[in-house]
């Protein structure tokens, strides 16, 4: 069995410490980056996009899983509210941080003129991505577990955080773990984010035919929403709506709609989807209604132009190195004719000419050697 208990506390920098929690978060956001900027190019959008965009959604997901989480577990913090904005923000909420970076994502791609159904499933894996990783910070807080079991992956938890009614013996030491071992409900859903990733990355590639824009992010709603319906039935500590915790009655609103939709939309006689962006160079993803002779002969025009512009830049950033090689001197060419010197490159500059050397020959004095004037 497993007997370790993590601190939550990575590294301490002077009075400040960084936290694991944080540490797990910020892997896995640039994680989720990597991930959609690779499928970004193989769906044929623009990547570049991502740059601002994750910055924005990631602040509002913040926001909203951490509001989620305030009230969910609103025990801990009616007592002393400050501690909600104080580090080290241990808790975020799935829900609100889908719900709120949900809408930014959504207003963002409407500012940027982006589908946002196909972005939409650029990001579902990335989802997964982030959330097999940075769940990992509940386990260094010793949170998000279940109750006692005997199974081999068990994890110990301390006095310290236990939760009703797993609380240890008064007088117990905080530290101690006393030989108990708990359901690592987090492990569950870091497994489940690894399997949805791989899942829904492998749909994209193989089953593009059968896809339109925003199927995967109705299956990472569905997925999602299951797992979670599921590890609620082990929890003790949730947020509860007439004795039914939230996090069941949320994800119910979420799995059956998202079925539902999904379906409708795979209807007899649905109509069809506009294609990628680039169509040409996608490789993932849903294909779209075919290109029209006209599209086809504009998007021939802009591959073009573009193709124009990028050797352009070339022949520029050839030039500019050229001129750079050369330094302040002008280049000069390297003769082995007798007399002559290095010609410059440009004509227009003046240069001292060679001597004649084609003039004709003259007697040379027979006792110096020398060559009359």
């Amino acid at each position: 069995m497993f007997d370790f208990t993590p601190s939550p506390i990575a590294i301490q920098l002077g009075p400040i410490p960084v936290y694991w929690y944080g540490i797990g978060y910020a892997i896995g956001l640039a994680a989720a980056y990597f991930v959609m900027v690779w499928l970004a190019r193989r769906a044929g959008e623009d990547p570049d996009i991502l740059g601002n965009g994750i910055i924005i959604v990631a602040v509002a997901a913040l926001i909203g899983g951490r509001l989620y989480h305030v009230i969910d577990q609103w025990a801990l913090y009616k007592d002393d509210p400050i501690k909600i904005f104080l580090p080290p923000y241990s808790g975020l909420g799935v829900y609100g941080g889908i719900a709120f970076g949900t809408v930014a994502a959504y207003l963002y791609a409407r500012y940027k003129h982006q589908p946002f159904l196909r972005w939409a499933d650029i990001v579902a894996p990335g989802l997964f991505t982030m959330q097999a990783i940075a769940r990992w910070g509940n386990f260094f807080n010793q949170e998000l577990y279940g109750p006692p079991t005997n199974l081999p992956w068990g994890i110990p938890i301390d006095c310290a955080h236990r939760v009703q009614p797993y609380l240890c013996p008064p007088g117990s030491d905080p530290t101690a773990t006393l030989g108990e071992h708990f359901h690592p409900l987090f492990l569950y859903e870091s497994i489940s984010g690894v399997l949805g990733a791989v899942v829904l990355i492998w749909i994209g590639f193989h089953l593009r035919k059968r896809l339109r824009p925003g199927d995967l992010i109705l299956l990472f709603f569905v997925w999602y929403g299951i797992v979670r319906f599921w590890l609620e039935t082990f929890r003790v500590d949730n947020w509860t709506f007439f004795s039914v915790p939230v996090a069941m009655i949320v994800s119910t609103l979420v799995v059956i709609p998202a079925a539902l939709i999904l379906i409708w939309r795979h209807r007899r006689g649905h109509p069809l989807d506009e294609p990628a962006s680039r169509p040409r160079a996608a490789t993932w993803g849903a294909i779209g209604r075919p290109l029209t002779t006209e599209e086809l002969e504009v998007l021939d025009r802009q591959e073009t132009d573009d193709d124009d512009e990028d050797d352009d830049e070339y022949d520029d950033e050839d030039g500019d190195q050229g001129g750079d090689e050369g330094g302040d001197e002008p280049d000069r060419v390297e003769s082995d004719a007798p007399g002559a010197t290095s010609e410059p490159d440009h004509p227009a500059d003046s240069v001292t000419p060679a001597p004649d050397v084609t003039a004709p020959d003259r007697a040379a004095d027979p006792e110096t050697g020398q060559t009359p004037a």
